[in-house]
């Protein structure tokens, strides 16, 4: 008798957990399919400024990542880079593999399971049904592999065109809240990200909410510890790559392109891009490297770079300082370091510059950006 009433009061508190955690208020998800890191981070504030002018739970999904030689995305655990509770404090978040193993049973069971786009793709068609037009929401990769992780299967595309994304705008929240109330639409699942790329003005400050899991944390402080001699250290953002140079090829025609937003402001009222801002000269490189390691007096200098490092051309002219660089592909230890540094000198139009940038904001510590210098008001007189 004591082990049933033992049994019953379990399955009671269990169900009262279950139903704390419940959002009346209803979730937000989505594959964060766009690009890479960078991107990714770009929307994703968007989207957290979305969920909170919706007030719906943000279920934190994983980062999706491209391991070569795998032919197929991988999904890593959002917190594995981040910390949840830093989130929680700004609004209402959870993971997606929490949300999936104890809520989707019964708030988005299989059978009601609906996803969210602006508009159909017009070349596709539902398999299901062969002759209704549909999201197509598990086209392709990253797509198909992000939803298969969680064994997501849709029965039903709703397109909310022309609604908009726009959190600031309290009509256009309203119109999201009439159409979708969350007693009939609990979960609105999104193809892609619901938020702007590269980050929209007004969500630039929620960056100071994303901060870093205990895991990276400390790789960052045993690797500078270890690597790096004691005193200040400057550290630098190498954008070198041929893809990179290719995209730069083309700045006359798309001169805001990417992260420009960042240096040349949203309206370009702090300059105007021009090539060497984008794919600097080895030249310029070294010496804006040597003249930030004599403003900080700095002992080593940190690179974060995806191709060439320049560690040859650089230690040749700046003498005693240790040039460094992480030895394995590790992009998030990259971006912890680099947010550490002293001074830190990244490039305008990359996004993983823009990561940096934002979080050494945050945190009061200087920046430049390779070739940049900002207008002022004198310049234009």
């Amino acid at each position: 008798m004591k082990n049933l009433i033992l049994v019953w009061c379990l399955s009671c508190l269990l169900h009262t957990v279950k139903s704390t955690l419940v959002d009346p208020k209803g979730y937000i998800m989505y594959c964060p399919c766009m690009g890479r890191f960078g991107n990714q981070a770009d929307q994703f504030l968007g989207a957290l400024a979305f969920a909170k002018s919706l007030d719906r739970t943000l279920i934190l999904p994983p980062w999706v990542e491209y391991h070569w030689p795998n032919p197929k995305s991988v999904q890593v655990p959002f917190d594995k880079y981040f910390k949840v509770h830093s989130l929680a404090e700004f609004h209402k978040v959870m993971t997606m593999e929490l949300f999936m193993e104890h809520l989707a049973p019964t708030v988005w069971p299989p059978g009601e399971r609906i996803v969210f786009c602006f508009s159909a793709r017009t070349h596709y068609v539902d398999k299901k049904t062969s002759d209704e037009p549909s999201c197509a929401a598990k086209d392709g990769n990253p797509f198909g592999p992000f939803w298969d992780t969680f064994e997501v299967e849709f029965d039903k595309n709703v397109f909310y065109g022309p609604l908009t994304y726009d959190s600031y705008n309290p009509h256009e929240i309203q119109r999201w809240l009439k159409r979708y109330p969350a007693d009939k639409y609990p979960v609105l699942a999104f193809t892609g990200a619901p938020g702007a790329f590269p980050v929209s003005e007004g969500n630039v400050r929620l960056h100071k909410h994303l901060q870093w899991s205990d895991g990276i944390d400390k790789k960052a402080e045993r690797f500078i510890k270890k690597n790096l001699p004691d005193g200040p250290f400057v550290s630098i953002h190498l954008r070198l790559g041929s893809d990179f140079q290719n995209a730069c090829d083309h700045l006359s025609s798309s001169p805001m392109m990417f992260a420009a937003p960042q240096c040349f402001g949203y309206r370009q009222e702090h300059g105007t891009p021009d090539k060497e801002m984008c794919y600097p000269s080895d030249a310029a490189i070294v010496k804006q490297v040597k003249k930030a390691v004599k403003k900080v007096g700095a002992k080593s200098v940190f690179i974060g770079t995806d191709s060439r490092d320049l560690i040859d051309k650089m230690s040749k002219v700046i003498k005693d300082v240790k040039f460094i660089k992480s030895k394995k592909d590790n992009p998030h230890l990259d971006l912890a370091l680099m947010a550490r540094g002293d001074i830190f000198i990244g490039n305008c139009f990359s996004t993983f510059t823009a990561f940096v940038k934002r979080e050494r904001d945050v945190k009061k510590l200087p920046s430049e950006f390779w070739a940049f210098k900002q207008k002022t008001i004198h310049d234009e007189l």
